[in-house]
């Protein structure tokens, strides 16, 4: 009967549409591309990593020319490596340390006894030594009376005798006999090893052997190689108790 066909169709699809169903469980889950969380693109896995490592190539060129540019920012402008190549600051200072200088600090502050400092030499200095920078301590600042010697050998500053005990071992204060007023914005320079050392002594008769403010590069704070040399350096005590001129 025609009638019935109808309902025996329905009853069929019910069970085929049964079966699917049961089917449709017991079939793995279907895997969904990754998408980009902004745009919802999918980015297939390998091209991801290849993106990945392309940046990093990018950006190391990037890194070492920021970092070469901060290392010349501060060479030329705060610290600079300045290396020693002769004796005549020892015990301080022995040929082949490495020292750190601060080349900024005399802009906020004026340069005082006993620092050692890094300073480009008058001309008349370099005839006896080819070397653009040279090494010393400061003994005397603008307004100091420096006198070598007093009865006892020592050299005395605004009268108060100094006690150098980071002289070399051996060596005098000086053998040169000088009396000196230094100048204002002028330093009178003496390296530590005396009898190595040609300093303001030996050049007298050019502004009574001292340097000029603006010829000072920086200050030398520390030394940072050999690692077996690393220290500070300090201002020795009998430096720091020099009276001002005129007290």
């Amino acid at each position: 009967m025609p009638e019935n066909s109808a309902p025996a169709d329905a009853a069929s699809n019910d069970v085929d549409s049964k079966y699917a169903a049961s089917t449709d469980i017991d079939r793995p889950p279907r895997r969904t591309p990754r998408t980009s969380p902004v745009k919802g693109a999918a980015i297939p896995r390998g091209k991801h990593k290849a993106n990945k490592h392309r940046s990093v190539w990018v950006e190391l060129p990037i890194l070492l020319l920021v970092a070469l540019l901060v290392a010349l920012l501060v060479k030329s402008f705060l610290v600079q490596s300045f290396y020693i190549p002769s004796q005549s600051m020892e015990p301080t200072l022995l040929v082949g340390d490495r020292l750190l200088v601060n080349k900024v600090i005399y802009k906020f502050r004026e340069p005082e006894r006993g620092e050692v400092v890094v300073f480009t030499p008058p001309a008349v200095w370099k005839q006896r030594n080819n070397s653009d920078d040279f090494i010393k301590r400061i003994i005397g600042v603008g307004g100091d009376r420096v006198i070598c010697c007093d009865p006892k050998g020592r050299i005395t500053v605004n009268g108060y005798a100094l006690n150098e005990d980071y002289l070399y071992p051996g060596n005098v204060p000086s053998q040169l006999r000088f009396d000196v007023t230094v100048p204002r914005d002028r330093y009178f320079m003496m390296g530590d090893h005396r009898a190595q050392s040609g300093d303001s002594r030996a050049h007298l008769d050019s502004h009574r052997g001292t340097i000029a403010r603006s010829a000072i590069v920086g200050r030398a704070f520390a030394i940072y190689w050999p690692l077996n040399r690393m220290d500070n350096l300090p201002v020795p005590d009998t430096l720091r108790r020099v009276p001002e001129p005129g007290r």
